[in-house]
């Protein structure tokens, strides 16, 4: 599958744009869809972009080590709400949670103490934890959102605590490995592209170094390449239960907390959101010195963008505007075409004596049959969603789906045994159009 022509021209003209009036001396720009390419472009020379060429991923390393905390969440190592000291004994700011320094509302400070950690070789975490002091927490929790690279330090510091292993070797068993991403890793692997800061004046190129983060390495030190994140946009957007489940990664995905007072950015467990238009797209940025990245992808689509830059940064743009442009250029011109309807067999049992028209407060609902689940539809409100229900009992439904998530469905039958009302939380529905109660 790949983009129509004059959707593939835009995209182009999007990332030579950038490249040009951003100065970056390579920027690297694919969608991806369903882990494959759908177009890839490059522009720049230093290096000539290429789909295998590695390029340094920053902070798009956080979602990775935020999905190892939600995986050992699912084995039982700990809950999210569990304090900081539980796992990290003696730490003067053991009163914060893993949930909040996941979503960066933990009231902890941006960076660690000591030099400038992107551009020095990183201790291990027991230098980390022993650099800490009570002072780093500058406020009380969920009060503001505050990014923290700090928090995502510490959150590495705990994978190894309660596993025995290292960040390194847990996220290449328990990601990269399963998802068959094997041009992502810790050290560079050539071709890579290296990382520049471009001289404001006289626009020369001043090579970055290539450092371990060490216990920082957690929240920036990962390098990929488009065919590799391409795959790890697929799992945001369609999750490998082996790895993590839907339910986890919708999780993951759920708004924490707000950036900004339009609400057009937001934080979840891991991953940022943005807001375009109508649109919601799940992304993360990553900056290291002498490289940006940005990651986006529109889960209902399942189309992603990732864009790559080998510069501390692009001169009048960012390449986050630079992805999310790309990204909302594509399914304005591409909308996804809808899965065909098909006929469904006749519904049996249970399901199949709940069909039909229900009415509530003068409002009408058509009951249908999905498989074994019951889909509850308002009539004439095509802006509400359905409500779904899974049968847990005889004339017993629990809602799945929709505005009656969780909420009990009761069937009461009269005295022939044929279904006269449905009591959705307390909410009475009745065959008759009449009925008001």
């Amino acid at each position: 599958m790949s983009l129509l022509p004059e959707t593939g021209r835009r995209v182009t003209e999007i990332a030579a744009r950038a490249q040009s009036t951003g100065r970056a001396p390579s920027l690297a720009l694919a969608v991806v869809r369903d882990r494959s390419l759908m177009h890839f472009t490059g522009a720049g020379q230093t290096p000539p972009p290429d789909p295998t060429t590695q390029y340094r991923l920053g902070s798009i390393t956080k979602t990775l080590t935020a999905t190892m905390v939600l995986q050992l969440r699912d084995e039982g190592f700990f809950a999210l709400d569990d304090l900081l000291y539980r796992h990290l004994p003696g730490t003067p700011i053991g009163g914060v949670t893993l949930r909040q320094l996941l979503g960066h509302v933990s009231g902890l400070q941006r960076e660690p103490d000591g030099p400038w950690w992107e551009r020095h070789a990183g201790g291990n975490a027991d230098h980390l934890l022993k650099e800490l002091s009570p002072d780093k927490i500058f406020g009380p929790p969920f009060r503001h959102y505050h990014y923290s690279n700090l928090a995502y330090g510490l959150l590495g510091a705990i994978l190894e605590k309660v596993t025995g292993e290292s960040w390194a070797a847990l996220v290449g068993k328990r990601v990269l490995e399963p998802l068959g991403m094997l041009r992502t890793t810790y050290h560079p692997a050539e071709p890579f592209a290296r990382g520049y800061v471009v001289h404001a004046l006289d626009g020369s190129l001043h090579e970055e170094p290539r450092l371990d983060a060490g216990a920082m390495a957690p929240a920036g030190q990962l390098w990929s390449t488009v065919t590799d994140m391409a795959k790890w946009a697929a799992f945001l957007a369609d999750p490998a239960p082996s790895v993590l489940s839907r339910d986890s990664v919708d999780e993951m995905c759920t708004p924490v907390v707000m950036q900004d007072e339009t609400w057009t950015a937001g934080h979840g467990l891991g991953p940022e959101l943005n807001r375009v238009g109508e649109r919601v797209y799940v992304t993360h940025g990553g900056s290291m010195p002498g490289y940006v990245s940005q990651l986006a992808v529109h889960r209902a689509s399942r189309i992603g963008v990732i864009a790559f830059a080998n510069s501390y940064g692009l001169r009048g743009t960012s390449i986050r505007a630079v992805a999310l442009e790309a990204l909302t250029a594509v399914l304005d011109a591409e909308p996804v075409v809808p899965s065909p309807w098909l006929p469904s067999a006749s519904p049996e049992g249970e399901a199949a004596d709940l069909c039909g028209r229900w009415w509530w407060m003068g409002t009408e609902y058509e009951a249908a049959a999905d498989g074994e689940d019951l889909v509850i539809t308002p009539v004439g409100f095509s802006a509400k969603a359905p409500w779904r229900f899974v049968r847990e009992a005889p004339d017993r439904w629990r809602g799945s789906a929709g505005a009656n998530l969780g909420e009990l469905l009761a069937v009461l039958r009269g005295p022939d045994g044929s279904a006269e009302q449905l009591d959705i939380a307390t909410f009475v529905f009745s065959r008759d159009p009449a009925h008001l109660a």
